[in-house]
């Protein structure tokens, strides 16, 4: 059963947006209400930055934070380019050691940064393989974070070999801290949320006091939305460039083809996914940030939308299909109401 906020929907919006594209979304998330898993909790659909479309479910409201898991991977990948912005960061191509100097000796300080962003960093880290030296899980219970990481072997070279794993996203939150001289935590507290305007936000810390780069972020899904609008319009928000342009077409650009790894995504960037989705005969591609459960960012620039989905479903299969669902229905509405751009 819904809650009654579910009732929240087609939204009247100004500019170009019309009311009839705001009315078209409102099936689309209705049909959820009755879905078989009571963990679906909140959908916000923009369109050119206006919402017109939001629905919350299962007892979950506006204001309800949501820990996000590894979509709080792409948060990081955006701290990340904030660090090469302020020019904390010279470049990508610089070492881990650059920035960590007591990871120096040690094969996570050979990595280049830009193999880190994008999974390839050729450490024995395999989230999927509870074996795997550098296992999420593991570190996880490791009483020292850092003296952990520093302990994960070399398994293949940099850049030959996408391993999906939370080690190194871990790794890239550690470098902006040093790096910057700041939690990174406080980092986007003061340059990430604050300027977009998000108040209800947590971001964990781990034993060794480092922000977990790796997920353990909460957002409401409308801040969540309002992040991936940040990334739609290049970064800018609020008549503020809050990440540069050319860090974000950066982050965003396909570097990884994972279609062999991951039934949801062709390619990967800097801790984003990247798939083009068959609507109807219309490829529209999609970035998106993803999470454990089915926590989505997906941006749709074709079709000047973003869709914002949290979800409780953690360690079910469903809940990643589940919001792919939800997307390819939005999308089906918007193509249906000519709200995206073809060729």
């Amino acid at each position: 059963m819904a809650a009654p906020l579910a009732a929240i929907a087609a939204l009247a919006m100004i500019g170009t947006t019309t009311s009839a594209q705001a009315a078209a979304f409102a099936p689309a998330l209705a049909t959820w209400d009755r879905d078989a898993h009571a963990d679906l909790r909140g959908v916000v659909v923009l369109h050119r930055g206006r919402r017109v479309a939001e629905r919350y479910y299962n007892g979950a409201d506006p204001d309800a934070l949501h820990d996000i898991r590894s979509a709080g991977k792409s948060v990081t990948a955006l701290m990340v380019g904030i660090a090469v912005d302020r020019h904390a960061i010279a470049s990508v191509d610089d070492a881990v050691e650059t920035y960590w100097p007591q990871s120096a000796g040690h094969p996570v300080g050979a990595v280049p940064l830009r193999n880190v962003l994008t999974m390839q960093s050729g450490l024995a880290a395999f989230d999927e393989d509870p074996a795997s030296p550098g296992n999420e899980d593991r570190m996880d219970a490791a009483p020292d974070p850092l003296a952990f990481l520093l302990a994960v072997p070399k398994a293949d070279p940099p850049g030959s070999r996408y391993r999906y794993n939370s080690a190194t996203a871990y790794t890239a939150g550690v470098v902006v801290a040093k790096a910057s001289g700041e939690s990174m935590r406080h980092l986007a507290g003061q340059r990430l949320f604050t300027p977009l305007g998000i108040t209800a936000w947590r971001w964990d810390a781990d034993a060794a006091g480092m922000t977990k780069g790796q997920g353990n972020l909460w957002l409401t899904t409308r801040g969540m939305a309002g992040i991936g609008e940040m990334v739609r319009n290049g970064g800018r928000a609020n008549g503020r460039q809050i990440v540069s342009a050319r860090w974000v077409e950066a982050m965003l650009a396909p570097r990884v083809d994972i279609t062999a790894d991951d039934p949801f995504a062709d390619a990967y960037g800097y801790f984003w996914y990247r798939k083009t989705q068959d609507i109807a005969g219309t490829m529209i591609p999609v970035s998106f940030a993803s999470g454990n459960g089915g926590n989505k960012i997906y941006v749709v620039p074709r079709c000047d939308l973003v869709v914002a989905i949290t979800s409780a479903a953690y360690g079910h299969g469903y809940g990643q299909r589940r919001s792919e669902a939800i997307l390819k229905a939005v999308l089906a509405s918007a193509v249906a109401s000519g709200a995206c751009r073809t060729g």
